[in-house]
């Protein structure tokens, strides 16, 4: 249970500091209204379902006692340790000014396309965010013990599915908020910086735990 926290932790931590694909479901959602930038959100959860699969499935080939899963663990303690940095270091850089339509959210002739043009745009915006893969192969290879099991793996890529998806419709329905986003931004720089502590403290322990395994045998 204490993994799953912290993992689980940490990747909805990580879904808090804007980046493409958040910026493309706000300018859907204030220019076109929220039910069409739904369709955003489904794209980027599908785009992250795609790297969840390829990551787990690519972790489960490898034997568990292998040198070549250990480098991958530490290639992923690694690039966490990274982003961990970059959030600190950055924190409130990120320029979250996202610039109302004109006129306002406006209703297109139809509805559907709108839909499924947006759903189009968010799954090549996820697609196309190399940082998206890295990120699902650092937290899949950080997977230990009886947790690397196909049902624990499945669970894993149900959850953060999940997560992805309804983090960013409530995006898309809170944007609008005028309130909501002055308050979201200005307390990003913090959200930025416990997200590396986090991430940064993540990487430390499993480095240590492979440490401390490496002299038990």
């Amino acid at each position: 249970m204490q993994q799953f926290l912290l993992i689980a932790a940490a990747h909805f931590l990580a879904l808090l500091s804007p980046g493409p694909d958040f910026f493309l479901i706000a300018r859907t959602s204030l220019s076109a209204g929220w039910r069409i930038a739904s369709g955003a959100c489904v794209g980027v959860a599908a785009a992250n379902g795609v790297f969840i699969v390829a990551a787990f499935a690519g972790t489960a080939a490898l034997r568990r006692d292998s040198g070549l899963y250990v480098a991958l663990q530490v290639a992923g303690c690694a690039y966490l340790l990274y982003l961990g940095v970059l959030f600190v270091r950055h924190a409130g850089g990120s320029g979250l000014h996202v610039p109302a339509a004109a006129g306002g959210a406006s209703a297109p002739a139809r509805p559907s396309m709108a839909w499924g043009r947006a759903a189009g745009m968010g799954l090549l915006s996820g697609l196309l965010n190399p940082k998206n893969a890295l990120f699902y192969a650092s937290l899949a290879a950080l997977l230990t013990g009886p947790h690397a099991s196909a049902g624990w793996k499945t669970f894993y890529g149900i959850w953060m599915f999940g997560v992805v998806l309804l983090w960013d419709v409530l995006v898309a329905v809170m944007i609008g908020n005028r309130a909501v986003l002055r308050r979201f931004a200005r307390a990003l720089p913090w959200l930025e910086r416990i997200s590396g502590v986090l991430l940064i403290l993540l990487a430390l322990g499993v480095v240590a735990a492979l440490l401390l395994r490496w002299r038990g045998n």
